[in-house]
C-alpha cells in the first residue's frame, strides 16, 4: 500500500497554499527596473521604466498608487499585463507596467515607491486588505547642453515633405498643399518642435493648424506632427519658399544632427528659372538651295492631295503613343518602381493633360492623395496604381 500512496501523491498535484490573513514576503512582491544604459541621461531625455510584481495568493480586487514622482514628467506605455507564470514550479501571477519617465532637471532624483494595494481573502474566503510596495530607485542625470533654441533628444526621427501636386507646373489662380510629417521615437506630442513659419520672398503662404498625436508602445511614446501650408506665386510667374529646419539630439548614437527641410520653387506653368542661360540670337539664316526648295514643294504639293483625300498620316503619331516608347508611360513606371509619389502623381497628370481626364482615374488620383496626406492612410502600391492607370486610359 506503501507504493500505492506514493504514486497517488506524484500523480495527483498539490494543492495550492492556504489562504489566511497571514501574508508572508514571499507571496506579494512588487519592484521597479530601470533600463540600463551605458550613458547618463539628460534633462528630457526618456528613461524607460518597468514596475514588477510576483504574487502567490488570490487577489480579489488590486489598485497600483504610483509616487508623486517628483522631477519628472511620465507616461504609461499601455495597460498593464497581469499572467498566469510557472516560477520554481509552482503557478504564480505576474504584474508588468511599461513607462516612459523624462527628467526635468540634473542631478540625483528619485523614483518615489509604488505601492500596490490588493485585497486578498483568508481561509473563511472573508475579504482583507494588504498592500506591498516597491524600494525607492534613484538615478543621476546629466545637464541639457547649451545652444539649441528648442532642446529636443529623440531616439528616432523621420521627416517627410509632400506636396499635393507639382508645386512648379501650377495652372493660373492654383494653390499647392505643402504637408511635412514628423515621426519621432521617445517622445510626447507637446515635446515636438513648434511649427516653424514658411516664409517666401513673394508667395502667398497660409498656414494651416498643425496636427498632433501618439501612438504607445512598449519601446516609448511615438509622436506624430503634421505641419500644413497652402502656397500661391505672389505674382504672375514663380515664387522661392525659403528652406526652414531645426536641430535635435540622437540619444542613440550621442550626438546633435540638424534638420534641414530645402527650398522649393513654386510657379505657374513652364517659366524659365532665374539664372537660367539664355540662348544667344541668330544673327543671319541661310536659305536652302534649290533642290531641297523642289524637294519641298513636291512633300507640300503630295500633302495636300493626301488631305484632299481625307487621308492622315497617323502612323508617326500611334507610334509615339505605344507603351515602350512613350515617354510619359515610362516616367510613370520609373516613378513608380522608384517609390516617388510626388514623381508619380506629376507623370499621371501629364498623362490625363495629354489624353484627357476619365473618370476612373480622377479616383485614381484621389485613391493616391489620401494614402500620402490622410492622418493614418495605409500605404499605396505605386506600382499597381501605375498598372491601374495606364489600363484605364
Amino acid at each position: 500500500m506503501r507504493w500505492v500512496a506514493l504514486v497517488l501523491c506524484l500523480l495527483i498535484p498539490a494543492a495550492p497554499a492556504a489562504q489566511t490573513r497571514s501574508v508572508a514576503p514571499s507571496d506579494a512582491v512588487i519592484w521597479v527596473e530601470v533600463e540600463e544604459t551605458e550613458h547618463i541621461p539628460l534633462v528630457k531625455e526618456m528613461v524607460l521604466i518597468t514596475i514588477r510584481g510576483i504574487y502567490r495568493r488570490h487577489i480579489t480586487r488590486e489598485k497600483l498608487v504610483q509616487p508623486s514622482f517628483d522631477g519628472f514628467s511620465w507616461t504609461q506605455l499601455g495597460d498593464d499585463t497581469w499572467r498566469e507564470e510557472r516560477l520554481e514550479g509552482a503557478l504564480v501571477k505576474t504584474f508588468t507596467r511599461r513607462m516612459a519617465i523624462y527628467p526635468d532637471r540634473a542631478g540625483t532624483l528619485e523614483i518615489g515607491a509604488f505601492a500596490h494595494n490588493l485585497t486578498l481573502t483568508d481561509e473563511r474566503d472573508n475579504w482583507f486588505e494588504h498592500a506591498v510596495s516597491s524600494a525607492p530607485v534613484r538615478i543621476e542625470v546629466a545637464p541639457a547642453p547649451d545652444g539649441p533654441d528648442w532642446w529636443f533628444p529623440v531616439r528616432q526621427l523621420r521627416i517627410s515633405d509632400q506636396w499635393s501636386n507639382a508645386p512648379d507646373q501650377l495652372t493660373r489662380g492654383e494653390g499647392v498643399l505643402r504637408v511635412v510629417r514628423i515621426e519621432a521615437l521617445g517622445v510626447t506630442p507637446e515635446m515636438l518642435p513648434p511649427m516653424p513659419e514658411l516664409t517666401s520672398p513673394s508667395g502667398r503662404i497660409f498656414a494651416h493648424p498643425e496636427q498632433r498625436f501618439v501612438e504607445l508602445s512598449p519601446w516609448g511614446p511615438q509622436s506624430f506632427a503634421f505641419w500644413r501650408w497652402t502656397i500661391q506665386p505672389g505674382n504672375d510667374t514663380s515664387t522661392i519658399v525659403e528652406p526652414m529646419g531645426f536641430d535635435y539630439f540622437d540619444t542613440v548614437n550621442r550626438v546633435a544632427r540638424s534638420v534641414t527641410i530645402s527650398a522649393q520653387r513654386v510657379a505657374y506653368g513652364s517659366v524659365v528659372p532665374q539664372g537660367a542661360p539664355v540662348p544667344e540670337p541668330v544673327s543671319s539664316a541661310v536659305l536652302p538651295g534649290w533642290s531641297l526648295a523642289v524637294l519641298g514643294g513636291l512633300i507640300c504639293i503630295g500633302g495636300t492631295l493626301w488631305g484632299c483625300l481625307g487621308r492622315r498620316l497617323k502612323g508617326c503619331e500611334a507610334l509615339s503613343r505605344f507603351g515602350p516608347l512613350d515617354p510619359l508611360t515610362r516616367g510613370l513606371r520609373r516613378a513608380a518602381r522608384q517609390g516617388g509619389a510626388s514623381d508619380l502623381r506629376r507623370a499621371a497628370t501629364a498623362l490625363m493633360r495629354r489624353d484627357g481626364p476619365s473618370a476612373r482615374r480622377m479616383d485614381l488620383l484621389k485613391t493616391l492623395d489620401r494614402s500620402v496626406f490622410a492622418p493614418g492612410a495605409a500605404r499605396l502600391d505605386l506600382r499597381h496604381f501605375a498598372r491601374e492607370f495606364l489600363k484605364s486610359g
